[in-house]
């Protein structure tokens, strides 16, 4: 049976990886901020990552990196509200909300918003905002380890926010899970998740690696700053797919995309349909 993310509108069958491109709305992300916090800016750079090959746009209207300064639901969807409408009138892709305010959630829905992307985990109040959308629902794992092994955790984790989406009538094709690299684990931890995706990846759902420029691709390489970081991403997200990822949210599209081919090219080796 041919298992998909299903967003809304959107069902993007999965045998091949998906590019997810960073919107970041923020004048402190951790990699870009301040690069797209205005609409024109921001509305301009969705249309490039369209054009270099992305399927799915992200935007984010406050940065998660470590230390920041969290912003309330108001101030959020206030840098978020109109970069979400050009965005939709001006590109065709499937369109994610990165927040875990659930009514920042609700209100990007009723814009048109296909994809929630919670950095906390989706919690019940969060499916519960979600449920009757039909909305894709990314659910990531926002916090080390609490004194067992990583992979166990994580998957257990998915395993109850899975369960926990059923119960609000939201089926596993809506779901895609995410392990929150960079999010409380150490480095051990992060190279542990990128390397054994299918120790943690749940049967019927969507699987989303998110390690572009984080601490973890800098670390073996000499901390590089982050503009620099583009080949060990490559290399992880490589690692990823070939483990079992299918979405894989990154701030470089065009070299994602083709990096995305390749890795799925030596997976498969010409056995399925391609890219």
């Amino acid at each position: 049976m041919e298992a998909f993310f299903q967003a809304k509108g959107h069902k993007m069958p999965l045998i091949r990886p998906y590019v997810m491109g960073i919107l970041n709305v923020t004048p402190d992300s951790f990699s870009d901020g301040g690069s797209y916090f205005s609409p024109q800016k921001a509305v301009e750079r969705a249309k490039q990552m369209e054009e270099e090959g992305a399927d799915i746009l992200d935007i984010g209207g406050q940065s998660t990196r470590p230390g920041y300064t969290e912003i309330s639901p108001e101030e959020e969807w206030e840098r978020i509200e109109e970069v979400l409408a050009l965005v939709l009138q001006n590109t065709k892709l499937p369109v994610s909300v990165d927040t875990f305010y659930p009514q920042v959630a609700k209100k990007a829905l009723e814009a048109g918003a296909h994809i929630i992307n919670d950095v906390k985990g989706f919690p019940d109040e969060m499916f519960k905002a979600a449920a009757d959308s039909g909305c894709g629902c990314i659910v990531m794992h926002p916090r080390g380890s609490m004194g067992g092994e990583i992979l166990t955790e994580v998957r257990a984790f998915f395993e109850e926010r899975k369960e926990a989406a059923l119960r609000f009538g939201i089926v596993p094709s809506r779901l895609c899970f995410d392990p929150g690299i960079g999010f409380g684990k150490t480095y051990e931890e992060n190279l542990r998740l990128i390397a054994r995706v299918e120790e943690t990846k749940l049967e019927g759902s969507a699987y989303l690696m998110a390690a572009s420029r984080k601490r973890v691709t800098g670390t073996p390489c000499g901390d590089p700053p982050f503009s620099e970081r583009l080949p060990a991403t490559l290399a992880a997200h490589t690692a990823a797919i070939l483990g079992g990822a299918q979405l894989l949210r990154v701030h470089d599209v065009k070299e994602g995309v083709q990096a995305a081919k390749m890795a799925w090219a030596l997976k498969t080796q010409g056995s399925v349909p391609e890219i």
